[in-house]
């Protein structure tokens, strides 16, 4: 793909991050930091002993990530699928239920970063399962459930092209 055509997809992706709420957009940089193993999260994001044991429990639950992205099962066959949905969608409704993620495509967008681009056709499963349990309140869970769309939750194919922007924490520079 030429410089121009992956510039232009890298701008799709800010403006795509732009569009979340500042709650979506604070949980996935920290959760990148954490899943990614980029910075010490508690250091960087945790504001008060409630945030601390949220990033405390992240960081317990996030360590299915290693063994999801070893794990991803072909789309076309069966082998290996219980066991890696019903880990991922343990950590998706792990993520659904601290209230920051409240839609489908800021999930998406945090996913498909922490486990790569070939975790795309199990995403909306994942999404639906997790958003779809007792241990997310009802009202959340509709609002969960009606923000994925027709096309999203039964797309032909997914893209493998690799996401190319990781939001971070930006310091604020002292005035």
């Amino acid at each position: 793909m030429s410089n121009t055509g992956t510039a232009t997809l890298t701008i799709a992706e800010l403006r795509e991050f732009a569009g979340f709420t500042s709650c979506e957009q604070r949980y996935i940089k920290r959760s990148l930091d954490i899943g990614l193993g980029r910075q010490d999260a508690f250091k960087l994001w945790a504001r008060d002993a409630a945030e601390s044991a949220s990033i405390r429990s992240q960081y317990v639950v996030y360590q299915d990530l290693k063994l999801l992205r070893g794990a991803l099962p072909s789309d076309s066959s069966f082998d290996g699928l219980e066991s890696f949905i019903g880990k991922l969608t343990r950590v998706a409704a792990f993520d659904l239920a601290q209230e920051c993620i409240t839609s489908f495509s800021a999930f998406r967008f945090l996913y498909e970063r922490l486990l790569g681009p070939e975790a795309r056709p199990f995403l909306p499963s994942a999404f639906c399962g997790a958003a779809a349990l007792p241990q997310i309140r009802p009202d959340r869970r509709k609002d969960l459930l009606q923000s994925i769309s027709e096309a999203a939750a039964t797309a032909p194919g997914w893209s493998t092209r690799a996401p190319s922007f990781y939001p971070e924490w930006v310091e604020k520079e002292a005035a």
